[in-house]
């Protein structure tokens, strides 16, 4: 469903000069399956999202997802994803139903079948209790609810998801994580960002490891175990990107 082979992404930088970002980055992930993309700030790892969510050309390499690619394909890769990261917005001046509903509409989704999937949305995300409520008095909670819901209201086939937990409370987090893993029971194809060690071993199907832009390993958390030697995650990540 996402196919990234020798993808690069290079900046010209006044100080630094050329810097690349993303260098030769390769991986692949299927329906029904979250792949975790980890690594330490500064990795590439949102580099590389933007790249696939069409706001960045790769410099080089090929992308495509469901079969469409993101440098020479961008409106039909849109149509085929839905992204969420940490820093998304929120409309303060537009309720929940309104917020989603736009979304909807920008997707090119016609009333009744808007509606229907909104109203399924709402129910399976348990947010009918503030679906009038307005961005500017939702809860950290709500917002991070809506976001969810205007990614998948096109019932897009993948998920793009930026370090989607930064910054919120455990109780919020753990329900977005809940969340994902039942996004993932519907087949959905799941890209997960993060540095957190603990939400990659409760979630992550396969994870590709990146530091410095590279993709340092690639596997099953238990094939990483193996391959390293090192049953303790959290040092083997530090192993490969120290």
């Amino acid at each position: 469903m996402i196919h990234v082979e020798n993808l690069t992404k290079s900046f010209r930088d006044l100080r630094r000069g050329l810097v690349v970002a993303v260098d030769n980055v390769s991986f692949d992930a299927k329906p029904g399956e979250i792949f975790g993309l980890l690594g330490p700030n500064g990795a590439g790892k949102t580099t590389t999202m933007r790249i696939l969510c069409t706001v960045l050309k790769p410099s080089g390499g090929q992308a495509t997802i469901a079969g469409c690619d993101v440098a020479t394909q961008p409106s039909l890769v849109r149509q085929h994803i839905g992204f969420l990261s940490a820093n998304t917005a929120i409309y303060d001046r537009m309720s929940a139903w309104e917020l989603v509903e736009y979304f909807g509409k920008l997707y090119g989704m016609d009333d009744e079948r808007l509606r229907a999937r909104m109203e399924h949305v709402f129910d399976s995300l348990r947010m009918n209790d503030f679906r009038d409520v307005l961005g500017a008095k939702m809860s950290t909670g709500m917002r991070q609810k809506v976001s969810i819901a205007r990614a998948i209201v096109h019932d897009p086939p993948v998920l793009i998801f930026d370090e989607p937990t930064a910054g919120l409370d455990v109780l919020v987090a753990r329900n977005v994580l809940e969340n994902i893993r039942q996004l993932r029971e519907q087949g959905k194809c799941i890209l997960y960002s993060t540095h957190i060690m603990r939400e990659v071993e409760k979630i992550c199907d396969r994870v590709a490891i990146v530091g410095k832009g590279k993709v340092r390993a690639c596997g099953t958390l238990q094939d990483l175990r193996e391959q390293h030697g090192e049953n303790d995650m959290e040092e083997l990540f530090f192993r490969l990107v120290s």
